[in-house]
């Protein structure tokens, strides 16, 4: 019988570091051969290797459907230049882009900016709340169409179309517009791993995609219900964000990918999340077995697609683009301030 409702699947192609673009354009291209979501690609400040947003905006040109999500860090990083960076990959990659929140914990983290020390964890993702906060009010300073390049006038920019965004956080305070035009996307997608409990608040008010980790559907369930019942609450529409679990998988033969479609397919079936972000062990190995073994079984059981039904990574999720905040606030009082 077919899946009255589609199974998202994703996967982390970080690893040890590679300094050349062809590997993370091959993975990324063999990621999007099996039509799924997205890929992430991890980064942090103390780890070798390359900028993680930097590649993906290099990659984006050379893939066509995959959604591309790189690790953020918001710690100790301007959020202006973050909502800048990320809309621009959205741009580049015509709308398939996300950003994975991370933040930054450590002390010897804390020392390569020498501006404080390293904040408790319910603190940083604080910040990091306010952060994705932030980043969708400048995205939203500029209405769609805001740029109207009209010559005879001399008038490049419809300047009611602009907005300022003064925002006053507990560790930054941030003025806009933006300088970067509001993405394609609207606001890219906006992924955080809420395995940690002090991540679920920030998770639950931001997130447009969930990560958990969990060694089975009971856990896994129980946590999506808290994220969403938290999000209710805070008046976002649950039914707009979705929980993948967060696997790691170590794939050595064709029987290895056939059990793992078999492991997806009960928990899916269970209802327990809507998808699933695997981390394989070896992502060379791993995601080829992925792919040519356990996304065919997936989509011969009809629990998987079998093409992408749209162009950007928000329909590939399902996900409504965002009405422009402050346009809407525009409508509702007649254009009054």
């Amino acid at each position: 019988m077919p899946a009255t409702r589609p199974l998202h699947l994703s996967a982390e192609i970080g690893g040890p570091p590679h300094y050349e673009a062809g590997h993370y354009v091959a993975l990324a291209r063999l990621a999007e051969r099996g039509t799924l979501d997205f890929v992430t690609l991890g980064d942090s400040f103390t780890g070798p290797g390359l900028d993680a947003l930097a590649v993906l905006s290099r990659v984006a040109p050379s893939t066509q459907r995959i959604g591309l999500v790189p690790t953020v860090t918001t710690t100790h990083t301007e959020p202006f230049h973050v909502s800048g960076a990320v809309a621009t990959l959205d741009w580049v990659s015509r709308g398939r882009a996300g950003w994975s929140v991370g933040v930054s914990e450590t002390d010897a983290e804390a020392a390569l900016f020498g501006r404080r020390r390293a904040a408790p964890g319910h603190e940083l993702w604080h910040e990091a709340g306010e952060v994705a906060d932030v980043a969708a009010k400048l995205w939203d300073s500029w209405e769609d169409h805001a740029e109207i390049r009209d010559i005879p006038t001399g008038r490049f920019i419809d300047r009611d179309k602009l907005h300022y965004t003064d925002f006053e956080g507990r560790t930054f305070s941030v003025r806009g517009p933006a300088i970067v035009p509001r993405p394609p996307q609207g606001h890219p997608v906006t992924v955080i791993d809420a395995t940690d409990p002090a991540a679920r608040a920030a998770a639950a008010g931001h997130a447009d995609v969930a990560l958990v980790t969990s060694g089975d559907p009971l856990t896994a369930r129980a946590a999506g219900q808290e994220i969403r019942d938290r999000a209710r609450a805070l008046g976002r529409d649950a039914g707009r964000l979705r929980v993948l679990v967060s696997l790691a998988v170590e794939l050595h033969t064709t029987a290895d990918a056939v059990d793992l479609a078999g492991l997806l397919g009960e928990w899916y079936a269970d209802g327990a999340v809507d998808g699933f972000h695997l981390r394989p062990d070896d992502v060379e190995r791993d995601l080829a077995l992925i792919v040519d073994g356990t996304v065919p079984l997936l989509q011969h059981r009809c629990l998987l697609r079998r093409f992408y039904p749209g162009a950007t990574l928000r329909e590939h999720l399902g996900l409504a683009r965002p009405v422009n905040q402050y346009a809407r606030s525009t409508a509702l009082t007649g254009g009054r301030p």
